[in-house]
């Protein structure tokens, strides 16, 4: 789907015709990162299993992690628990919200992560016996580099080689940047005021080399297309006066109306669900009104929602 704001029209085209939409000059905006086996199961010396998902190393050795726990309520600091391939924990603390720091036995590397991990797919992925081959694989961008997130940022999904040659054939820019995507980002809002509801931290990165391409789009005016909403996250966040800036920072941004771009002049994005701050940030894009139009008409021409669903092209 491809949405005008200022027109408020609504067309609908292939993916495959992204290069025709798009013109000479403009900057593509991608992410980088990659989904961790980040879903580990851990037992208790009473034999019960305790399902984690880590979110956040918290130290150089990456021994110490921060997770999101289920049943939090029946763990306790000081609770030994022994993993996959040998590997034995320690719960250091129960937070709020179901965060729960695990001291481990050794540091979890790509490699120890690939062995007793698993890439948590969403929920309603059913796979009763944990991720097939083919979904390790499907569940990862042509761009995923950096080892850090818990979820892909799916509108990068809908890439490929061949795609992203023609769009350098049609003289538009590709760079990239980092943003290990976390669970807060699917976090609902459940707050009456927007200005309520707060966001869960996220790690983003972005090189020298790509700061100067996207600070010297922004200076001789030229598009600059984020690739999901983790990039507009991104490039919002490390928008500072005299353009954007490189390094590694935490966000915690949660871009609602009236919110005012500063980077961001298009973006290519999935059809998210109700309640979540990711609508509510394509709402800020567009407008409310125009967003919602277009949902209706996503339900009844029949597009595909969730990660593996269809995209849409706001311009």
């Amino acid at each position: 789907m491809v949405v005008q704001r200022q027109s408020g029209t609504i067309s609908h085209r292939r993916f495959e015709e992204l290069p025709q939409l798009l013109r000479p000059g403009d900057l593509l905006v991608v992410n980088d990162t990659r989904v961790i086996p980040a879903r580990i199961m851990g037992t208790k010396p009473t034999g019960g299993k305790v399902e984690f998902l880590l979110i956040q190393r918290l130290d150089e050795e990456g021994k110490v992690w921060r997770c999101m726990a289920k049943r939090v309520a029946r763990l306790r600091p000081g609770v030994p628990l022994a993993f996959r391939g040998g590997v034995e924990g320690e719960i250091v603390s129960v937070g709020e919200g179901g965060e729960v720091d695990v001291k481990f036995s050794v540091s979890l590397s790509d490699e120890r992560l690939q062995e007793m991990g698993e890439v948590p797919l969403p929920p309603y992925i059913e796979r009763p016996s944990g991720p097939e081959p083919e979904d390790v694989q499907r569940y990862q961008t042509i761009f995923a580099e950096r080892s850090g997130a818990v979820a892909a940022p799916t509108a990068g999904l809908h890439f490929s080689p061949e795609l992203l040659e023609e769009l350098k054939e049609n003289g538009i820019e590709i760079t990239r940047i980092t943003l290990h995507v976390g669970p807060g980002t699917f976090l609902p809002v459940r707050v009456s005021r927007l200005s309520e509801h707060k966001m869960h931290a996220e790690y983003y990165e972005i090189s020298k080399e790509s700061t100067e391409r996207i600070n010297a789009a922004k200076r001789e005016g030229r598009r600059v297309i984020a690739v999901g909403t983790t990039v507009v996250r991104t490039l919002e966040s490390a928008a500072g006066e005299n353009g954007v800036k490189a390094g590694g920072r935490w966000t915690s941004l949660f871009i609602y109306p009236p919110y005012q771009f500063r980077v961001v002049d298009a973006m290519v994005t999935n059809f998210h669900l109700p309640k979540s701050t990711l609508l509510v940030l394509v709402c800020s894009f567009a407008s409310r009104e125009l967003i919602l139009r277009a949902y209706e008409t996503a339900k009844r021409e029949g597009y595909r929602f969730y990660s593996y669903g269809d995209a849409m092209l706001i311009l």
